[in-house]
């Protein structure tokens, strides 16, 4: 947000129902809602991992084509968190956070009715839009409280949104497994409209207005200001490219190779519109200068594709390898959640991020270690030991690179940068889902684990190098706001 004399505009803020702000900016007021919308997505992407089988049995479809019902949100997540982020830096955070909560409630009725596979695939797809704008509206939210009130944003407050995240996340296939086995996979498309409408009734009477006091190009305010800026056409190669590296991706035991070319073409023109453009979709040139930005989002997506391989790789392989029921294999990984939360608290209240980062790569490759020797006749204990080598990483990783990029990112940007961070993480996922599908093909084997162990505790070693050789970690992460 900047005046028409191109310098950084103090947002206007104040309570929903008036002009005067909370006698804490960063209290539980602002966070409540703020941490409810925020567990949507994560929650959303994970817990789905022990329903899949049930799903697959109901539809008569198997482990490849119920991989889109992983890959589809987070497709639709990737484009729209970047989206929705541009959206909260022009036309207000809380306004968009409403309308992205409105959506999950139609998307969870279109999930629990839906009376064939493609209908879950939309639900999917809706769910991944309207949960993505939580996250970038809050980031860019909590960017307008230090700029209103001259005030840091306190670390913990950043920790909170991500153990939020990293909490819901892991928690989700416990929580998929119960209700699969309590009340029918449709509970997991069907929890979601009382969570948003909660959501909705939490922000109106709580958010604070943001008023955009000026316009990113000095030529105007509000929607005027946000057709001129929010490039639909450049939003639309960025689907194209990733929908056709998806649909690529999603069939690797049979790849079709004709696809590639078409993915350069398209990331070539993508690439050429945005360095047209005045105010992007995505700021090519700001990442290209922002090489410590560049470099957290290669980090944070490839330790994902990692993290999530894994949950949704393992989580099927326990019930169907090592035959366990959904709601025991949701148990199994519930120690992934609890470790996630213990370290993403500790991440929270950590002042720098170096070796934090260091120490989480270096978890990744020894649980890839311990699946590697997984076969049927693994005990309990190893099984569960597994589950915690991954969900350390997954706190130390989130918290960090969350840090990371409220720092490195422009201050009249940060709810955009914040969506891009969130894009990385899903780019993995996508990727890992396609990994999924060539591995294990119809059914989860301890073969395809194995296979889903080498390339994590490869991947798991160059999120490593990445880590130990990026100088910019190594300072004090800050979070005082920048003018």
């Amino acid at each position: 947000m900047t005046d028409t004399a191109g310098k950084p505009a103090k947002p206007a803020t104040g309570s929903a129902g008036g002009s005067h702000a909370p006698a804490d900016p960063f209290g539980p007021r602002l966070m409540a809602p703020l941490l409810i919308g925020s567990v949507l997505n994560p929650v959303n992407s994970t817990m789905i991992a022990t329903g899949l089988v049930a799903i697959g049995h109901d539809f008569g479809v198997g482990a490849a084509r119920t991989a889109w019902l992983v890959a589809s949100l987070y497709l639709a997540s990737a484009v729209a968190q970047p989206a929705m982020g541009r959206l909260a830096d022009l036309l207000g955070p809380r306004r968009v956070f409403l309308s992205g909560l409105l959506v999950v409630c139609a998307a969870g009725l279109v999930g629990a009715l839906a009376p064939a596979f493609g209908w879950l695939i939309a639900s999917r797809v809706l769910l991944g839009i309207g949960t993505s704008a939580a996250y970038p509206a809050a980031m860019a939210l909590l960017r307008a409280q230090s700029f209103a009130t001259g005030r840091e944003t306190p670390r913990p407050v950043l920790g909170r949104l991500s153990l939020a995240a990293l909490g819901s996340a892991a928690v989700g296939p416990v929580l998929g497994g119960v209700l699969t086995a309590t009340a029918g996979w449709r509970a997991i498309f069907a929890v979601n409209v009382p969570l948003a409408l909660i959501g909705i009734a939490l922000a109106l009477l709580w958010l604070p207005r943001t008023r955009m006091t000026g316009a990113e190009d000095g030529a105007g305010s509000g929607a005027r200001t946000a057709g001129a800026a929010f490039d639909p056409l450049g939003i639309a190669l960025f689907t194209a490219t990733l929908t056709t590296l998806m649909i690529f991706l999603m069939d690797l035991a049979r790849p079709n190779w004709a696809l590639l070319p078409v993915v350069l073409v398209l990331a070539g023109a993508l690439t050429w519109w945005q360095l047209r453009r005045p105010r992007p979709f995505i700021d090519l040139r700001m990442i290209g200068r922002n090489r410590s930005l560049a470099l957290t989002y290669l980090r944070h997506g490839t330790a994902y594709l990692v993290i999530y391989m894994v949950m949704y790789g393992y989580a099927q392989w326990l019930e169907e390898g090592h035959g366990y029921s959904a709601s025991r294999a949701g148990l199994i990984m519930l120690p992934m959640s609890g470790a996630a939360a213990v370290c993403s608290l500790l991440g929270a209240r950590t002042k720098g991020i170096y070796a934090p980062l260091v120490l989480a790569a270096v978890l990744l490759a020894a649980g890839s270690g311990v699946l590697l020797l997984a076969d049927e006749s693994t005990p309990l204990v190893a099984l569960l030991l597994a589950a915690v080598l991954f969900g350390l990483p997954q706190g130390l990783s989130s918290t960090g690179n969350q840090a990371a990029v409220y720092t490195q990112a422009p201050p009249t940007s940060v709810g955009a940068a914040a969506g891009l961070q969130r894009t990385s993480q899903y780019l993995g996922a996508i990727t890992a889902a396609g990994l999924i599908g060539l591995f294990y093909g119809q059914r989860a084997t301890a073969a395809g684990l194995h296979g889903i162990a080498m390339v994590a505790g490869a991947l798991s070693l160059a999120v490593l190098v990445l880590t130990a050789t990026d100088r910019a970690l190594r300072g004090r992460a800050r979070t005082r706001p920048r003018t």
